[in-house]
């Protein structure tokens, strides 16, 4: 990649309950230190578009003496845009002394991202689009700096096996990962989730979960843009940054669904198309998914996912069991009926507070391996519908399929043929 153009698997409650128990942990060598929280946490934000500027407001809210330090995106109007967004915004909260980011920790380009990690940073946010995790979490863990990454975090199995490394990497290090699954730090679904496996339903016989909505945005091509800087600006697009909406979006009903199993899924099968959005500015990806996912005990999760401008919305999880059914957050029906009362706090703020609360214990989190299985639950479905072939988790983790080039630059790049099922093969 080109040089930087500088201008200047864990709960909630398993968390709080194992801080409490806990006396100490080893810290690598350049990762925040503090164990009392006086010290203060900064913070380097990796993609500044609407979801990382997000982020990095999440973060600022969710506790005290802790500072956006640096920043960098691949594209100047993106990192301009988020950095007026937050000395607008940040002031009306009250966090205006938080955004500490200044011209010499501003960072243009493909290697933006090495130079954030190496700007004196102690938290990393990854918000690029999610072909890029891999690269960027290992280069964050071998500095020796803690983690939040948005979900998904791979596109293909190769990037999926380098998560795995990372993530042990990680746990050896004493670094934290946490990562975008923000339902996993939701109180009602943790209330509900911890009675579902203390046996409320009984043992789950099935599981449903559902994305369906209207379509997206899209950004039309401008004549000055390359092949390269027009698929960027498009990620959702094109496989090989979003790994399709069954991963980019998808992910955090059939997160749920493995979260309540406790266990990944062995295999699928998919029926799935690209039906509406067949227009060349919606590059290749499938608009609508319907995959049945078989545990290795048989339970199957059937999951759909629907991107389709004038269709029925469906966004959540069900879950049935031999004593009684479940939305996995607020309801419990059945024997042991129960519903969800009190506050709610915005799990987007919890998931960050949970991260540096965990690092400032001695006890880091390390969502690493739990998010990238869910992220390989995705792929395997998506694998199954592009092919159209039974796919097992096996095969969906040893694929050889590597979806990102391996030298990007701005210039022409062709856009991958629509999958054809029966035709596309697996790889």
């Amino acid at each position: 990649m080109k040089d930087t153009i500088n201008k200047g698997l864990i709960t909630r409650r398993d968390f709080v309950i194992g801080s409490a128990a806990a006396t100490a942990v080893l810290v690598a060598p350049g990762a925040f230190a503090s164990r009392g929280g006086a010290d203060t946490i900064k913070v380097g934000l990796i993609g500044s578009g609407g979801r990382g500027t997000g982020a990095a407001i999440n973060c600022l809210e969710s506790s005290p003496d802790v500072v956006l330090w640096a920043m960098g995106d691949l594209f100047e109007d993106r990192l301009r845009g988020s950095q007026e967004w937050l000395n607008r915004d940040l002031p009306k909260m009250g966090l205006g002394d938080r955004y500490q980011v200044t011209e010499d920790r501003s960072f243009l380009g493909w290697d933006a991202y090495k130079a954030v990690i190496a700007s004196d940073v102690d938290l990393i946010i990854f918000a690029t689009p999610p072909g890029f995790r891999p690269l960027h979490l290992r280069a964050a863990i071998e500095a020796g700096k803690h983690v939040f990454m948005e979900k998904p975090v791979a596109v293909d199995g190769p990037g999926i096996r380098s998560v795995f490394e990372s993530a042990d990497m990680a746990k050896q290090q004493g670094l934290a990962i946490v990562a975008g699954t923000q339902r996993r730090h939701d109180v009602a679904y943790n209330a509900a989730m911890d009675r579902i496996h203390d046996g409320a339903i009984g043992d789950v016989t099935a599981a449903y979960c559902y994305w369906n909505q209207g379509g997206l945005w899209m950004h039309a091509r401008k004549p000055e843009w390359t092949d390269v800087e027009w698929q960027l600006r498009n990620w959702l697009y094109f496989t090989w940054l979003s790994g399709d909406h069954i991963a980019e979006q998808h992910i955090h009903n059939m997160d749920v669904c493995n979260w309540a199993m406790q266990a990944h899924p062995a295999k699928a099968i998919s029926l799935a198309g690209r039906q509406v959005r067949t227009g060349p500015e919606y590059g290749h990806i499938f608009d609508h998914f319907a995959t049945e996912f078989e545990y290795e005990n048989g339970v199957r999760m059937i999951s759909m996912c629907r991107q389709i401008d004038g269709t029925a919305s469906r966004v959540g999880e069900r879950l049935v069991g031999t004593k009684g059914t479940s939305d996995a957050n607020t309801v419990i029906s059945g024997e042991n009926e129960w519903r969800f009362e009190g506050d709610r706090p915005n799990p987007y703020r919890l998931e960050h507070k949970d991260l540096i609360d965990s690092i400032r214990s001695g006890m880091p989190l390390n969502e690493g391996r739990q998010v990238a299985e869910s992220t390989l639950t995705a792929i395997m479905g998506r694998m199954a519908a592009y092919t159209g072939k039974e796919v097992t988790w096996e095969q969906a983790l040893n694929s050889t399929e590597k979806l990102m080039p391996e030298n990007l630059e701005f210039g022409p790049i062709a856009v991958p043929p629509v999958a054809v099922p029966g035709k596309t093969q697996l790889k």
